[in-house]
């Protein structure tokens, strides 16, 4: 399925020159992802004063909805940014995307910090709110699938699933360092100060973030596959629609394309619902504290990162198909008896961090796989453009949407386990796009590599 091209612009480079080219791309993923994550993070963390400070008139719970409501209306535009980012990615370089969209991303988050409030401009500052976190959107929509690519085609096969884990690693550094930077405010900071400057913060710090990205995704080569794809193509595919990609993709590799994407809807909406939604659940459903709950998901994080290479370096001993499988027997097995547990601990803190540390393994097991599964699943020529669209397709679909459909369900049948069933039910579609899948791993994405 995937096609192994000769002829590269490299050479046969030395081992040690290709590995010193490999760690230089696992560390600029991992900068860039982190600091692109670590900004859409704080939106999420800060949920609740967002709230407060853009629909104070609405009660405590409109007022939640509203803010998930414009936190899931900023993936509209993932799906677009997919097809852009992805068709810009095959057509013009993986380094040249991935330094767009890290500048993007933290352009719109400096501006969130210095927006103005309900108080000041009343519902313009909602709209403006909206508009950035959709330019937000766009922007992610071409990161988490643009550094996959870029380390999964630079990798060897063998640990390409160890390496490649670094993009959801580097995502929950993110969301961890978002998660302690919200942690330290809401203990430093007196409720006054959060509510009216503190939340501010996180997001005036991804301005001069966004530039240290920048310069050192600019100044990498591109993938070794990518080169080598440009080389050996014809000079009119060269001159081709910007969006030829597109066209391949959807003409030639539909079937992938729709696989993918199924499989890519456990990880959508476990990673919003724990990693995102979960402090937020702990605190509003669970009644503890907002910097005990925002604590909990923190340790959670931890175990994440610790794990998340484990579960890559399985992947490339077993196969990315049966780390996939073993994710979704994990979540229809376990959701529900965990969230009854939580749900019964009484205010016992350790119980629910232990539950949350439970979910946190399932979901690596999902999640320190599925960027090596789709990379794999694609030739080079769309191999951004496939990642993107079924990654993001459902990220748009149904990870944005988490947050407030569980918020929504639970306002509706005024159980707090309505979370659990919604979780146990994606995973069951996620199994069936599994098991629908072709054994890939392992596959050789360049001559190099091949003959390595």
């Amino acid at each position: 399925m995937n096609t192994v091209h000769s002829g590269s612009t490299n050479g046969h480079r030395p081992n040690s020159e290709r590995s010193l080219a490999l760690r230089r791309a696992a560390k600029a993923s991992f900068i860039g992802n982190f600091i692109e994550w670590f900004d859409y993070a704080s939106y999420g963390y800060l949920v609740t004063v967002i709230g407060h400070a853009f629909f104070p008139e609405a009660d405590k719970s409109v007022q939640l909805l509203s803010t998930y409501a414009v936190f899931a209306m900023s993936f509209i535009l993932r799906p677009i940014g997919a097809v852009v980012w992805g068709a810009w990615g095959d057509r013009w370089g993986r380094r040249w995307a991935l330094s767009w969209s890290i500048l993007i991303m933290s352009g719109s988050t400096f501006f969130i910090g210095l927006l103005p409030t309900y108080s000041v401009i009343g519902m313009a500052s909602a709209i403006g709110l909206l508009v950035l976190r959709m330019i937000q959107g766009f922007s992610a929509s071409g990161e988490y699938a643009g550094a996959g690519t870029f380390l999964a085609e630079y990798a060897p096969p063998s640990r390409r699933g160890i390496y490649t884990s670094l993009v959801p690693a580097s995502t929950a550094c993110g969301l961890l360092a978002g998660s302690l930077t919200v942690t330290g405010m809401f203990t430093v900071l007196s409720d006054n100060a959060i509510n009216t400057w503190g939340w501010r913060v996180p997001f005036l710090l991804a301005g001069p973030l966004g530039l240290i990205g920048r310069y050192i995704r600019v100044h990498l080569e591109d993938s070794p596959a990518y080169q080598e794809m440009r080389a050996e193509m014809p000079q009119e595919q060269k001159t081709a629609s910007w969006s030829e990609p597109l066209r391949l993709l959807l003409h030639d590799h539909l079937r992938e394309t729709l696989i993918t994407f199924g499989v890519s809807c456990l990880n959508a909406v476990a990673f919003y619902m724990l990693l995102t939604y979960m402090p937020t659940y702990v605190h509003e459903e669970l009644g503890f504290s907002q910097d005990t709950s925002t604590l909990a998901t923190s340790v959670m994080l931890v175990v994440y990162i610790a794990a998340i290479f484990l579960m890559g370096h399985l992947s490339d001993s077993f196969g990315r198909r049966r780390m996939l499988i073993a994710a979704c027997v994990a979540f229809i097995v376990l959701t529900i008896p965990l969230f009854v547990v939580m749900m019964k601990a009484a205010g016992m803190l350790a119980v629910v961090i232990l539950c949350e540390i439970v979910f946190a393994i399932a979901l690596t097991a999902n999640d320190g796989t599925l960027a090596t599964f789709l990379a794999e699943s694609f030739p080079t020529n769309v191999r951004y453009s496939g990642f993107a669209l079924s990654f993001n397709g459902a990220n748009a679909l149904l990870g944005g949407t988490t947050p407030f459909i569980v918020t929504w369900l639970i306002k509706v049948t005024g159980s707090s386990l309505a979370p659990a069933v919604y979780l146990t039910v994606i995973a069951m579609i996620a199994m069936v796009a599994i098991l629908r899948s072709r054994m890939i791993h392992g596959s050789e994405l360049t001559e190099d590599q091949a003959q390595s």
